[in-house]
């Protein structure tokens, strides 16, 4: 990584997580939602965006949150990943910055490697004294999307 990297950072909680500007379509007010039955509990629903519909993952339950309350802030940011559009519940999204990359660090081997929903901080960036987790969407998105696998029967 040599370039600078646009950002676009978003709460969850009181973290700032933040993923490349180019996977990011759009920032939106959090529309209705369909729920979906027997989807996982990540899966808030479906939404109709343009005559297209999108499914919804509310990151707030995906990332263990405890408060789930949306709040005037909460938005729904339209992410594009292996050409699928999703819908992200965040509790906030509304900045772009750049990060260099000696501004950014690995993660530490308990966030990249460990339990509970880890593996998917990809980055630790560092920007004007506060930490920004960088996450690579589309394992958030394979966890929080997977079916439930039928069980083989013998």
């Amino acid at each position: 990584m040599s370039a600078d990297m646009q950002m676009v950072g978003f709460q969850v909680g009181r973290e700032t997580f933040a993923v490349p500007i180019a996977q990011v379509h759009e920032i939106l007010r959090v529309p209705d939602i369909a729920p979906v039955p027997e989807a996982p509990a990540h899966v808030e629903g479906v939404m109709n965006l343009r005559g297209k519909i999108i499914s919804v993952v509310d990151l707030r339950k995906r990332f263990g949150e405890r408060n789930l309350e949306r709040g005037r802030r909460s938005r729904v940011m339209v992410v594009e990943v292996d050409q699928r559009k999703v819908g992200l519940i965040v509790d906030s999204a509304s900045e772009v910055f750049r990060l260099a990359p000696s501004q950014v660090e690995p993660p530490p081997h308990a966030v990249s490697e460990g339990e509970g929903g880890a593996g998917y901080v990809i980055g630790v960036g560092k920007l004007n004294g506060r930490i920004v987790l960088l996450v690579d969407l589309a394992r958030v998105l394979r966890r929080a999307e997977a079916p439930p696998r039928a069980s083989a029967a013998s």
